[in-house]
């Protein structure tokens, strides 16, 4: 049976041999037009050159910013939260090892999609209103964490 496989008719193109004779369609030039840099070996044009137009990135008006200092957040939402036994603190490190965050050392935010049912103290860096309210109207409560990859400050000896 995988003896028989092959590909499908017409998916696979053979390879065109340039610098065959006039009768092949790519002899002479073989396909690079007549003189200039394109026409010499060693020739490494960007793709994005233009030969000397004004390139479209100078042509297209500049808008918006990028704020350098937006710390960009983790999301987990409350029905991610579900496994967890009730009374479990929630941190960082648990939505981590539990695999629901990637990283210990970026912010998480917890939204409010799903339910949840059991108490759970969440020590995150923000609560939606929406999943506040939710997870304390389970008996659930929210702590302050501690700010994300931040080192702690050691006094000065």
């Amino acid at each position: 049976m995988l003896d028989r496989l092959s590909p499908n008719a017409g998916s696979r193109k053979p390879r065109r041999r340039k610098g065959r004779g006039i009768g092949s369609g790519h002899g002479r030039t073989c396909g690079r037009g007549q003189k200039g840099a394109g026409a010499r070996s060693g020739n490494k044009r960007r793709v994005w050159h233009e030969g000397g137009q004004m390139p479209l990135s100078r042509r297209l008006p500049k808008f918006g910013f990028t704020n350098i200092f937006r710390e960009p957040r983790q999301i987990v939402n409350l029905k991610d939260l579900a496994r967890f036994d009730a009374g479990a603190i929630v941190d960082r490190a648990a939505l981590a090892s539990v695999g629901l965050v990637a990283r210990v050392d970026r912010p998480v935010k917890v939204l409010g999609e799903g339910e949840i049912s059991i108490a759970l103290t969440l020590r995150v860096d923000a609560v939606s209103a929406a999943a506040r309210k939710k997870l304390e109207a389970a008996g659930g409560s929210i702590e302050s964490a501690p700010k994300a990859g931040k080192k702690p400050k050691v006094a000065p000896s």
